[in-house]
């Protein structure tokens, strides 16, 4: 890997982790178990659309364990991967699928696999069927919280690019 792009992704990698552990600080939005906007997911899209999904496999990857590491349990690790890789796997295929458009759309598919990964790891922990009873409040919350990480991204990505075009020799990669 070239030096250049591995130090932006290792850059990209600690701004989304900066992110979740500020939004880790924050009170909670319901009294909704797990229930939290995933502002760390704009760096995800980010990287989803000006690089590859491998890379943004690596940069989900990273953050989710060492946000484990630095901030979480293994029982977070568990959930957090179960949804951030379900999360990731709609997204690129829905990022394909709509070539690069939508990403506000593409964001939501992925609010909603994320709290579905989220779900089914819980089911598969606990075993307890009663779980079920967060099913529809987790499919709103990812619609809602992918809508608003969504736009985030599509704002940022909009400044992406012009910062590209004012200023072509700082950003050959973008």
């Amino acid at each position: 890997m070239h030096p250049r792009k591995l130090t932006e992704l290792a850059l990209l990698t600690t701004l989304s982790l900066i992110i979740y552990a500020v939004e880790s600080a924050l009170p909670p939005l319901a009294p909704i178990p797990g229930l939290k906007l995933g502002l760390a997911n704009i760096v995800t899209l980010v990287v989803l659309c000006n690089f590859s999904g491998r890379d943004a496999l690596w940069v989900l990857f990273a953050r989710i364990l060492l946000s484990a590491l630095l901030f979480g349990q293994v029982m977070s690790l568990i959930y957090s991967l179960a949804g951030g890789l379900l999360s990731l796997l709609f997204m690129l295929c829905l990022h394909r699928f709509l070539r690069g458009h939508c990403i506000v759309i593409t964001s939501m598919a992925g609010g909603v696999a994320h709290n579905l990964g989220q779900f089914a790891a819980a089911l598969f922990l606990t075993g307890v069927p009663g779980v079920a009873v967060y099913l529809p409040f987790l499919l709103l919350s990812g619609i809602l919280t992918g809508l608003f990480t969504g736009l985030c991204a599509h704002f940022l990505q909009k400044y992406i690019l012009n910062f590209a075009k004012i200023y072509p020799k700082a950003s050959n990669d973008i």
